[in-house]
């Protein structure tokens, strides 16, 4: 099966609408089986009833028949002898008489099996029938005979109409007339009987057919509805999917302009103006040099201080960019870099405290909590007024946490970084990305930001819950 399913390529659209219509097809299906068993089981026991109902009809209506006429010669036969031949004659000429409808008859059989009266069929009279079998195999006139020595009873049979010579089933009604060992009855046929059966039968299924044809159409429209909401559905997604990507390309655009205009702002403002310095430094002291001033020394010393602060500015932006220690070391010491150089910068007291994960975060994880406790600072400096901020790095039983906290304002409603600042959402999709969640509580008293990274994200989790609950070291800045 699966090999035959892997020559398909479906799409996303494809599979949900399979997913959505089998089920719907199959339970349509189901049901439409149900319904046309129940109702051909209904029809049919309907049926049987009034073919049952008709046949018994019909079997009454032979036995008066044969009633009736045993009352015509009955004071012949009562008066008679066995051996009677007159009588035997009057009784076959009042039987003989006796023909209703167009097929209707009397016929008698002596014991052996001899015709005596066919008043519809004269060609069998005197003729012996004893072996004489129908269509489906059965001895009719042995059965006649046999059915007489029991007393009365009905036989059905098949025997060719008057009319046609073409069998057809029958049903006869036979009496004995012990006294002269004969057997006397009629039949009726019953194919009317048998052609309204089937008619009825035809009909049930016509109409089955006709609900399944109902059904079919319900069906049909209602996976067109499917089909049409879902492609409606496909189509709005797929407009919010691009105007969503969009505007994440513009964001995207957006961050990396403002990255550049501040590393730009950074060289220009820092390390620029600092090799400047040292360019007139250089130039002073060539110039003290040629003229043999003694200074030329002192303001040399002014150059080489210059290029090493502008060294230490170009590791700082390098660190902003990508701290090596991050690779190097692990997640905890270099956000407590970052925290350190936070603080020195800006004069807000900073806490740092962390457990020991010997490195077993994922990269990806570690860039983006990084990435996460940078935007984070970066908005407590811009927008908080906070005088104390605290990261606290822990893991546990479920995987690991980020929790930063600062005593500034809160963030105000009418702050664009609440609702649309990039910082916020950069945060958040980074959190996503890496299968955890990003819950911001703010207030006037400060503002909390937790990042909770999944078990999954953690290389070797053992022991996370005997180590990652216990502070290993927290550091003050």
């Amino acid at each position: 099966m699966r090999p035959f399913l892997s020559r398909f390529n479906f799409s996303y659209g494809q599979k949900l609408f399979l997913l959505a219509t089998l089920p719907l097809i199959l339970a349509v299906g189901a049901i439409s089986a149900l319904v046309a068993d129940q109702s051909r089981a209904l029809a049919e026991r309907e049926i049987a009833t009034l073919e049952r109902q008709m046949i018994e009809a019909k079997k009454a209506e032979l036995r008066n028949y044969v009633t009736q006429a045993k009352n015509g010669f009955n004071y012949i036969y009562g008066m008679a002898g066995p051996d009677d031949l007159k009588a035997q004659e009057h009784v076959k000429q009042i039987l003989s008489a006796m023909t209703y409808g167009d097929e209707g008859f009397f016929f008698v059989y002596d014991y052996d099996g001899t015709n005596l009266v066919s008043p519809r069929q004269t060609d069998m009279i005197n003729r012996n029938w004893w072996d004489l079998e129908d269509g489906d195999g059965r001895k009719v006139v042995q059965e006649f005979i046999g059915t007489a020595w029991e007393g009365t009873g009905y036989v059905a049979h098949l025997w060719p109409k008057p009319q046609s010579g073409e069998e057809a089933m029958m049903v006869s009604y036979v009496a004995p007339l012990h006294s002269w060992k004969w057997v006397m009855g009629t039949g009726v046929f019953i194919d009317d009987v048998l052609e309204t059966t089937a008619a009825a039968r035809a009909d049930v299924e016509a109409r089955v057919r006709q609900t399944f044809l109902y059904i079919g159409g319900i069906t049909a429209g209602a996976l067109f509805l499917v089909f049409g909401s879902g492609l409606l559905i496909n189509i709005r997604e797929r407009r919010l999917a691009d105007a969503k990507l969009k505007e994440l390309t513009q964001r995207v655009f957006d961050t990396q302009e403002e990255e550049r205009g501040r590393v730009a702002r950074e060289l220009h403002d820092g390390i620029s103006q600092l090799l400047v310095g040292v360019r007139y430094a250089l130039d002073s002291a060539r110039r003290r040099l040629d003229a043999g001033d003694a200074r030329a020394g002192e303001t040399l010393d002014r150059g080489m201080e210059g290029l090493g602060n502008a060294i230490q500015e170009v590791r700082r932006i390098s660190r902003d960019l990508r701290p090596g220690v991050l690779d190097d070391l692990g997640l905890g010491p270099a956000v407590k870099a970052l925290v350190e150089d936070f603080g020195a910068r800006t004069g807000i007291e900073t806490e740092f405290a962390t457990a020991v994960f010997r490195n077993r975060l994922d990269t990806d994880v570690k860039i983006s909590l990084y990435r996460i406790a940078q935007e984070a600072l970066t908005n407590v400096e811009r927008h908080s007024g906070a005088t104390h901020v605290a990261i606290e790095i822990r893991g546990h039983l479920t995987g690991a946490m980020m929790r930063i906290s600062d005593n500034g304002h809160g963030m105000r409603s009418s702050e664009p970084t609440v609702t649309h600042g990039i910082g916020l959402r950069n945060m958040q999709e980074r959190a996503e990305q890496m299968e955890g969640t990003l819950r911001v509580l703010s207030s006037r008293s400060g503002t909390v930001i937790e990042v909770q990274v999944p078990l999954s994200k953690i290389k070797d989790p053992k022991g996370i819950g005997q180590q990652g609950d216990q502070t290993i070291g927290q550091e003050s800045a």
